[in-house]
């Protein structure tokens, strides 16, 4: 990795996750180009591309026009750059993934010099730095094969890792994709432009590119990359004192670990559990915007899909029946998930339920909860375990204020994936020279990293070089 900082540079990266790696591999010279070998299964697609190979100068909006009116199985819940390179990269989706319709060529004469500097203590980002100590052994959400970046794919790094090929459609642990991640620059060639550990602030623009005044750098061009995920949405004022509470889910304790969150971080934290923890779990249910964990099929996500199976017996359970009927019980058959623990005596949920008082003991290890159910019943639990995972936020403080009212944001804002939403429709240029790839253009999956930071290369390129291909 790079040992210091330039005092001059093209492009500043800021962040090191995958797509900001991602970048710095495109930035090193490495160029995407269709490859008529292998023609997208989309006639239409393939006849647009098949004259202009250089996929860093594509016109988006014209290239992905019959997408919407397309017999191929397009996604809507993505930019449509990030569609666009993702079914270029995977034409099968999550088939066949080693069809692809793109060639990775190289050619140092458009290389743009860069530095993507990041304070995770090595390359990952957010896989590295984790606010939330669960289990590392929970599989991920995507796929394997849909984790990969060019020039050294996860099955290339499980093969050297542990000696033998990746099942197909198999979930990697975090900590496998966390050493996959550190391992690529070094093995891409684009160490020499990373930076890690280290938190820049004080960026303003200066004259006609910007000045980081913490490193005394200057830059013509800034890409942020810093993610959504970077802090926990902190806990409101009345549960602060419960923030003295052990946090972490590996720790046995007497009473019950209080969890807040209906999302996947809360099920991380319950699936982590010791196997006799007792777990108070309260959240929000609204069957006209379910919890994320409703997609998760039984089959490919076993854990999550028995989390989402808890909280919604529990939602329903609170429910008047309709008629005398008994209530529908499904008959599919156990997960091992399932069987990991006696779930009726040790996992209570509360949806829809307020917290209403907390008092804690004079040792600190514990505290009285009080609550108020949906249907107004006061409840009493004692707690000796907390943890708030009602989401979480990205931040650009290191940004001053100027600049962060040309994206019309203020200081200390939180971030979300909504942040930026309307302006990643028009294009990733959020301010004069200041760009947005990664989970901040609302897509948070690697594999939708590639369109941003192609489409994000192509305009460095012509900026620095005039070279469009």
């Amino acid at each position: 990795m790079a040992s210091t900082l330039p005092r001059q540079v093209d492009v500043l990266v800021i962040g090191n996750g995958p797509s900001a790696l991602l970048l710095s591999y495109i930035l090193h010279g490495h160029i995407p180009v269709y490859d008529l070998s292998n023609p997208h299964p989309d006639p239409i697609l393939h006849e647009k591309l098949r004259r202009t190979r250089d996929l860093l100068d594509l016109n988006v909006d014209e290239v992905t026009q019959h997408f919407p009116a397309s017999r191929f199985p397009y996604s809507t819940q993505a930019l449509p750059v990030n569609v666009l390179y993702d079914t270029l990269i995977r034409p099968y989706g999550e088939t066949e993934d080693n069809k692809t319709c793109v060639k990775w060529t190289w050619d140092p004469a458009r290389a743009v010099t860069h530095i993507v500097v990041g304070d995770a203590a090595q390359p990952g980002g957010q896989w590295v730095d984790n606010p939330v100590q669960v289990s590392c052994s929970i599989g991920t959400l995507s796929y394997a094969r849909m984790l990969s970046l060019p020039g050294y794919i996860f099955d290339t790094f499980h093969r050297e890792a542990f000696g033998h090929d990746l099942p197909f459609a198999s979930r990697p642990t975090r900590k496998d994709v966390a050493d996959y991640l550190a391992r690529y620059a070094e093995k891409v060639g684009i160490a020499d432009s990373i930076v890690n550990g280290v938190y820049l602030s004080g960026i303003r623009r200066d004259g006609s590119g910007f000045y980081i005044s913490s490193h005394n750098i200057r830059c013509k061009q800034i890409v942020l990359a810093s993610g959504i995920f970077r802090a926990l949405n902190p806990p409101p004022p009345l549960l602060q004192p419960l923030t003295v509470l052990p946090s972490s889910p590996k720790v046995l304790t007497d009473g019950y670990l209080l969890v807040v969150g209906s999302g996947f971080t809360a099920a991380d934290i319950i699936i982590s559990t010791h196997a006799r923890q007792k777990i108070l779990h309260v959240f929000k249910w609204d069957p006209n915007r379910p919890s994320p964990l409703r997609g998760c099929h039984p089959d490919a996500y076993p854990e999550y899909a028995g989390v989402y199976k808890r909280m919604k017996v529990a939602a329903l359970s609170l429910q008047p029946p309709l008629d005398a009927k008994p209530r529908y019980r499904s008959r599919r058959r156990m997960s091992i998930f399932d069987k990991s623990r006696e779930w009726d005596a040790q996992y209570e949920g509360l949806p829809n339920t307020e917290i209403i008082g907390v008092d804690l003991a004079d040792s600190s290890s514990q505290a009285l909860v009080r609550l108020r159910t949906h249907q107004g019943e006061i409840l009493e639990r004692s707690v000796s375990g907390f943890a708030y995972v009602a989401g979480r936020h990205g931040i650009l403080d290191f940004l001053d204020q100027d600049l962060l009212d040309e994206m019309r944001l203020q200081h200390g804002q939180p971030v979300s994936s909504h942040t930026f939403g309307d302006a990643a429709q028009q294009g990733l240029e959020v301010a004069k020279q200041v760009f947005i790839t990664g989970s901040l253009t609302g897509d948070s999956l690697i594999r939708f990293s590639y369109g941003s930071c192609c489409s994000i290369a192509g305009s460095l390129l012509k900026d620095t070089s005039g070279q469009t291909g």
